[in-house]
């Protein structure tokens, strides 16, 4: 996927779709690395799973509303959770979109503000967060779209 100058309506479900065949396509290899909150192997199957659901969600939303759009995200996510990894995922993307759905456009600075609600969304779904986890991950993710925003 190319870089984006800003995240609208359209690049955001781009993204979302190309998210979730990414993970599909590498759902036996996350279900290896699987050893938290739960080591039983099936992260990739149950992030993929969650994913579909975002998708479908997503979907039956009006593809030129961000506030649709966005709100379809979260629901998807929430109802479409499938286990712990699922529901950690369910809260990064409801922070991702709480935030990105009040701008029209997504700046930089705007997905900096979208990433970090979604690290506190994920820290906060759990109740011993561990590093070096998806929340690791999304944090530095976080982390890496403010410094980029600020220069």
């Amino acid at each position: 996927m190319p870089t984006l100058d800003r995240l609208d309506v359209r690049a955001l479900r781009d993204v979302i779709v190309t998210y979730r065949d990414t993970v599909r396509n590498h759902a036996g290899g996350l279900n290896k690395l699987n050893v938290y909150p739960v080591p039983d192997g099936d992260t990739g199957t149950n992030m993929s799973r969650t994913l579909d659901a975002v998708v479908a969600e997503m979907e039956s939303a009006d593809p030129d509303d961000l506030g649709a759009t966005c709100d379809a995200i979260s629901h998807g996510s929430l109802m479409g959770a499938r286990g712990n990894s699922g529901v950690i995922l369910s809260q990064i993307l409801r922070g991702l979109t709480s935030t990105l759905k009040e701008q029209a456009e997504g700046t930089g600075q705007r997905v900096a503000d979208a990433l970090t609600a979604a690290s506190a969304g994920a820290y906060q779904a759990v109740l011993k967060p561990v590093e070096g986890t998806i929340l690791t991950v999304v944090r530095e993710s976080a982390d890496a779209a403010k410094a980029a925003s600020h220069g």
